[in-house]
């Protein structure tokens, strides 16, 4: 199976200069805990929940005055539609990483992520193993 056979479309997506509270009230609408960052259709970043509570709330940064780009984790792994869905969960429990934005032509197309594999029965022993390998612990920073 390939990955445009399983990814989301239609992704939503903010820019780097986008406010912290407004990528928020993104995650809250659309029921999300990341937003790819683009800039021009291009994937430059991504930010998480977890990126807003730990590099913006916790340390004090106004959320509302403070871009997206001051926050979000760059030098992102991406992967084409057709590449093979077993390359694609190997890779994402080889680099801990449980969403993966979609390129192609250097323009954001999906995401795919761990929940669209865990949907489908064909996967059963990759997601336990990308599972596996998303779940090792890691050194704190």
């Amino acid at each position: 199976m390939k990955v445009k056979d399983i990814m989301t479309t239609n992704v939503t997506y903010v820019e780097p200069n986008a406010s912290i509270v407004d990528t928020a009230k993104l995650m809250q609408q659309h029921n999300v805990g990341s937003i790819p960052v683009c800039d021009k259709g291009s994937v430059v970043g991504m930010v998480t929940d977890r990126d807003i509570v730990v590099r913006n709330i916790a340390i004090g940064k106004n959320p509302q005055q403070t871009p997206v780009s001051d926050i979000m984790t760059t030098g992102i792994t991406s992967v084409s539609p057709d590449m093979e869905m077993s390359q694609v969960t190997k890779m994402m429990a080889d680099s801990q990483i449980r969403r993966v934005p979609v390129v192609d032509q250097n323009n954001l197309v999906g995401i795919v992520a761990l929940g669209d594999v865990a949907i489908d029965a064909k996967f059963d022993t990759e997601v336990a193993e990308t599972l596996t390998g998303i779940s090792r612990p890691s050194k704190p920073q």
